[in-house]
């Protein structure tokens, strides 16, 4: 009777452990904290109990009923023996090479700057705007939310933003068993959005439940991976992918390795896996910018040894407080500047971390700290309340130049800022409205620096025939019809003491570029006296 209860008891428990692996889902890999948190408590807790009963039935007077503590005081030695010897202690060296660091020149590998490709929307902003795009659809805003993925990719050389439409709820996910109507696209220059509609539907997502739940799917087909960080993707055909990191532990949780990834097609769930050299160039997304900060801030701690990193501290820096991505060369970058262990206001200069490769560099420019830069930025127009996004770096007429948005409360851009790496002190704020490329242009005259469009500027002598004023976004332009009929644009502020005094019917010398739809003055002259030559 008694060993039926065991066996029945014995069922109950295996029924009962297994209902919560196909919940929790941890990996089959003692490296892994997960594996332990769930597999002491489900299947060793019992054992020991059940061996330790048994020894103390049998075994009290030769000794034996102390074996089992005795085994599992030696496991728990064992552990933290590990925690020890693959510590930092002794293996600062190692831990300092987690990523390799290589010294690189910021005027020969940073192009200028290209304005026409250039991520001046963050995360958050493209969240408003993608948000908003399917807010618009009433049928979708019922069944799905917009997941808060919104990664950061290259897609057909655009920089954009893409993120999954999710389940919302249970109910809702039994109502679309076919699946999420599709994905939707951030251009993070342009600021414009769109739902791309798959005619299968997504069904393979975080959200979703029983064999479709993502993680499930994934630890069904991978049960002894260690699973990390995941993204949102869209190869160049636009088929929508989940970008799954695999890792690895030195120990248990310690010294996390990137091994690979896993990609799963979003819409039928075909899975492969590859490793970090196979990955395909169209995914973006391998090292996250958590694990790389880390690994970055472990080189910075530990590459002249344990001790000098708790005493004299030669040579030791750290990874500023934030990070913002950069694209180039048809991949994504992850940049964060690098200061000293005191954590002054200034930088030491700043990496680049190739987030498919894992190619890093490190690029000794020496110059303001971000937060420093973004509160420079925001002091000038303090009175507006305005919030700033974390900066970009570019290369601006050769010279290393931070690029910010300056956001209202409803997460708007309002304004752009440039802000000069090595003085923050200097500093130009433009409005948003006349695009990034006249603030640019605002900045680098303050700067006395040539203008980007040094390179497109025409020189002519127009006569003009007709004149208009407006005011846009509280600027003054005056538009100008020249004899021709060429229609030029003339912002006030280019040279007020001109513009302000332009007549029908005089001539004047001016350098203009073509935006594509209107003649942009750069400078104008004051008007000379010409003698048959304007077909007056």
């Amino acid at each position: 009777m008694k060993s039926k209860l065991l066996k029945v008891l014995l069922v109950f428990w295996i029924v009962i452990v297994g209902i919560a692996y196909y919940i929790i889902l941890p990996p089959i890999n003692p490296t892994s904290i997960e594996f332990w948190v769930f597999f002491i408590p489900a299947v060793f807790a019992p054992l020991y109990i059940i061996v330790q009963l048994k020894s103390f039935k049998g075994g009290l007077k030769q000794g034996r009923a102390f074996y089992p503590t005795a085994i599992l005081i030696i496991m728990v030695a064992i552990y933290v023996i590990g925690c020890v010897v693959f510590s930092p202690v002794f293996n600062a060296d190692k831990y300092s090479k987690r990523i390799e660091i290589v010294n690189s020149s910021f005027e020969d590998d940073i192009e200028e700057v290209d304005f026409d490709n250039l991520p001046l929307l963050d995360k958050a902003s493209s969240q408003k705007v993608g948000d908003r795009v399917v807010g618009q659809i009433a049928s979708l805003v019922s069944q799905f939310t917009v997941s808060d993925e919104y990664s950061l990719i290259n897609y057909n050389n655009n920089i954009v933003r893409v993120t999954p439409l999710e389940h919302n709820g249970i109910f809702k996910y039994f109502a679309n068993l076919s699946g999420t109507a599709g994905y939707v696209v951030v251009d993070c220059t342009t600021g414009s959005a769109k739902l791309v509609e798959t005619d299968e539907g997504l069904k393979y997502l975080p959200s979703a439940y029983f064999s479709k739940d993502l993680y499930r799917h994934v630890r069904f087909h991978y049960p002894f991976d260690i699973i990390g960080n995941w993204s949102f993707e869209i190869d160049e055909q636009g088929n929508p992918y989940w970008v799954i990191q695999t890792q690895q532990f030195t120990w248990v949780n310690m010294k996390t390795v990137v091994s690979g990834v896993i990609t799963v097609n979003a819409i039928d769930g075909t899975t492969n896996k590859y490793s970090v050299s196979e990955v395909p160039t169209w995914i973006d997304n391998v090292f996250d910018a958590d694990l790389v900060i880390n690994e970055i801030d472990c080189w910075g701690l530990y590459r002249n040894g344990f001790i000098n990193s708790k005493f004299a501290q030669k040579d030791v820096v750290q990874t500023t407080d934030g990070y913002t991505y950069l694209v180039k060369d048809d991949d994504v970058y992850m940049y964060t500047g690098i200061t000293s262990i005191a954590n002054d206001e200034s930088n030491i200069g700043f990496v680049l971390v190739n987030l498919r490769t894992h190619q890093a560099n490190y690029y000794g420019v020496a110059g303001a700290e971000e937060y420093s830069a973004m509160n420079s930025a925001i002091g000038k127009v303090q009175e507006k309340n305005y919030i700033s996004t974390f900066p970009l770096l570019i290369n601006l007429n050769g010279r290393p130049t931070y690029l910010l948005s300056l956001k209202d409360d409803a997460g708007l851009v309002k304004m752009y800022a440039f802000v000069d790496v090595v003085d923050y002190q200097k500093v130009s704020v433009s409005d948003a409205s006349l695009g990034v490329k006249e603030a640019a242009n605002t900045y680098i005259k303050m700067m006395g620096m040539d203008s980007i469009h040094s390179d497109k500027l025409s020189t002519k002598d127009i006569y003009i025939s007709n004149i208009k004023q407006a005011v846009i976004d509280g600027n003054t332009y005056y538009f100008i019809v020249s004899l021709e009929n060429e229609i030029y644009q003339l912002k006030a502020s280019v040279n007020p003491s001109i513009a302000v005094f332009i007549q029908q019917g005089e001539v004047y010398s001016v350098k203009y570029y073509n935006d594509g739809t209107i003649n942009i003055i750069e400078s104008i002259d004051y008007p000379r006296a010409i003698e048959g030559d304007v077909g007056v």
